[in-house]
């Protein structure tokens, strides 16, 4: 396989979440896995600016997660909050209903690694909002825990 050749970062101002209306803030990434082929795992970088998150705290049924800090400082937050810092890994097996977020609370941009699972399809609960991703060949489909449907269309 060649080096993977990755120009510059894909810059994101940050929009409101289509079901909480809250934005996580501004971010970049440069998306490594698709520029490999790679179909059975994704990897990127992201980067947060200060003040922003990487998603609403969340976890999968499906697939794995994993993150490596490269630079900078970020909040891990679960049901506790631990801080990472270059060096520092998480990970999140399938399954493990350990809801999960990064915030980025320094002064400085942190830059980190995500590698995970790349399910055909798969459930992720948002338990801060009591909403719950289903994602497949169909699309995407949003729920309440108890099964009500989330209509998007505002």
């Amino acid at each position: 396989m060649p080096k993977i050749t990755n120009a510059d970062w894909s810059e994101f101002a940050g929009t409101p979440n289509p079901v909480t209306g809250i934005s996580n803030g501004p971010y970049g990434e440069k998306v490594l896995g698709d520029a490999a082929g790679l179909t059975q795992f994704g990897v990127r970088l992201e980067r947060l600016p200060p003040g922003s998150s990487s998603s609403h705290r969340h976890w999968h049924e499906t697939e794995d997660e994993f993150v490596y800090v490269i630079s900078g400082e970020l909040v891990l937050i679960e049901n506790e909050e631990t801080v990472l810092i270059a060096g520092d890994a998480a990970g999140w097996a399938a399954g493990d209903a350990v809801a999960h977020c990064l915030e980025n609370r320094s002064d400085e941009p942190a830059t980190y690694l995500v590698l995970g699972t790349r399910a055909a399809s798969g459930t992720v609960h948002y338990p801060d909002h009591d909403v719950v991703l289903e994602h497949g060949p169909e699309g995407y489909r949003f729920r309440r825990p108890d099964g009500t449907p989330i209509d998007l269309k505002r």
